[in-house]
């Protein structure tokens, strides 16, 4: 694959939220797309693969007064701990984009220009001067309906994932997102992969359905955010600050930007479910009035839950992913986050399960199974991969299995379904520990050596293909 291949595939991960620690939810993202990148560059794909922090918003300028720092001095030190992170779970991201950056900022007032400039579909614009009052979580930085509120146990008020929320009154812009439902669901229709799994596309249906009320993308009662382009009294509501991150760092606005050109719109973005309004409805909902393409696909996986809770930061139950590499390895980590539960579906996490995967099939069904025959191919083939004789039908079955399963690992990684991928490979490897028995070259070592030379190349040949495929998994084992 040459830097002129033809294929392109562009793969972003949620930017992270510098006032949050890095746990292993962060990873769990981080990793599936760092095993995209990978698969897709050995396929023949040039790749670009997005990570980044959102370092704007209320939250972030209060965190940094009570430090008594400023906030761009605050965003320089936690942003390091989420950058710090990709080194340490060896992900392969070819940017790392913070939203502090000029380039970002130029994007995000073009597209807001660009957005104001146009007119939605009842000939009125999408932008709109007016006053916000209403109910506002700033530790999500979002915005609440009276509706969806709940009751704390003092009776305060809080966001329906229990954050407390502040009542807010200010001038705003508003972004006329009820004028949008029609085009969403148009959209929605007409490209039926366009949010996955299929149950988080028939939740984001049925809000959309719901009705839509207009959104306030504009804040005055505070300066660290994005200036809105000809009134900077006003910052931009940092969802559609974020959101833009995605176009800024494949060279937006500048449309003939070879990266733009080559890589936008993102083949996929990967997100927790947490954040599916935002990118399932806002993030299209701009694009649509700004007249620009919209990302091919959005997949919103599940959480990694401890004792039934999400992990979180505010709960106290989050995971240092440092510590379980630190105690168990990065490879086996990987491997556990995508093995064991379905991609999509939420997981308790379990380091017993963790060990259980890494000892079980990592080390003693793949590991023991090279191990065994690079061994033998050491000690009675002067190590080197032997010449085979003619091949029996239990040569070629195995050997038409390896072979073959590269086409229902592709298909598997394109539906984002990396536990179908990796039972595919095991299928494999169990058929190859079976052969292994089967055949004996322990024995065919004094009977027939010949057979043996046979037999250790068929192995060596499934290995090597199992190798190639679990390498996006767990490169630094392979």
């Amino acid at each position: 694959m040459t830097a002129g291949s033809d294929k392109t595939f562009y793969v972003t991960t949620p930017i992270y939220y510098v006032n949050d620690k890095p746990h292993t939810g962060h990873a769990y993202t981080t990793i599936a797309c760092d095993v995209l990148a990978r698969f897709k560059r050995l396929d023949g794909y040039r790749v670009k693969f997005l990570t980044g922090t959102d370092e704007h918003g209320q939250k972030v300028a209060k965190a940094a007064a009570e430090k008594g720092v400023s906030p761009q001095a605050f965003t320089d030190e936690v942003s390091k701990t989420f950058s710090d992170l990709t080194e340490a779970l060896d992900v392969t991201n070819d940017d790392f984009i913070r939203t502090t950056e000029d380039r970002h900022t130029k994007a995000c007032q073009a597209l807001w220009t660009r957005i104001a400039e146009n007119n939605a579909p009842d000939g009125k614009p999408w932008i709109v001067l007016d006053t916000y009052s209403g109910w506002y979580s700033v530790r999500d930085e979002a915005y609440h309906t009276e509706d969806e509120l709940t009751k704390g146990p003092d009776g305060t008020k809080l966001a329906p994932n229990g954050n407390p929320v502040e009542w807010v009154e200010e001038e705003s812009y508003f972004f006329r997102l009820s004028a949008a439902e029609p085009l969403l669901l148009e959209y929605y229709d007409n490209h039926t992969d366009f949010i996955a799994p299929k149950s988080r596309r028939n939740e984001v249906t049925s809000f959309v359905k719901g009705g839509l009320r207009d959104l306030s993308i504009s804040r005055t009662t505070f300066d660290w955010g994005v200036p809105v382009p000809g009134n900077d009294k006003h910052v931009m509501y940092v969802w559609i600050d974020a959101l833009t991150n995605y176009m800024t760092a494949a060279g937006y606005p500048d449309e003939n930007a070879e990266d733009y050109k080559a890589f936008w719109p993102a083949d996929l973005h990967m997100i927790g479910k947490d954040i599916i309004r935002f990118h399932c409805v806002y993030w299209p909902a701009f694009l649509l009035a700004a007249g620009l393409p919209l990302p091919k696909r959005i997949f919103a996986h599940g959480w990694w839950t401890v004792e039934g809770q999400k992990m979180s930061k505010s709960l106290g139950n989050a995971i240092d992913p440092n510590a379980l590499i630190e105690a168990y390895g990065l490879d086996q980590l990987r491997y556990f986050l995508l093995r064991e539960v379905p991609f999509g579906n939420d997981g308790d996490f379990s380091k017993t399960a963790l060990i259980q995967r890494a000892n079980g099939e990592l080390a003693n069904e793949f590991g023991n199974l090279s191990q065994r025959v690079l061994s033998m191919i050491n000690k009675n083939c002067d190590a080197k991969v032997p010449t085979p004789g003619d091949f029996t039908e239990d040569d070629a079955e195995l050997l038409n299995a390896a072979a073959s399963m590269l086409e229902p690992v592709r298909e598997a990684i394109d539906r984002q379904a990396f536990h179908d991928a990796l039972e595919t490979v095991w299928i494999v490897v169990r058929a190859a520990n079976g052969y292994v028995d089967k055949q004996a070259p322990w024995v065919l070592r004094k009977e027939d050596p010949d057979r043996m030379a046979t037999v250790l190349y068929v192995l060596t040949d499934v290995i090597r293909l199992l190798a190639l495929v679990m390498q996006p998994f767990t490169p630094r084992c392979l």
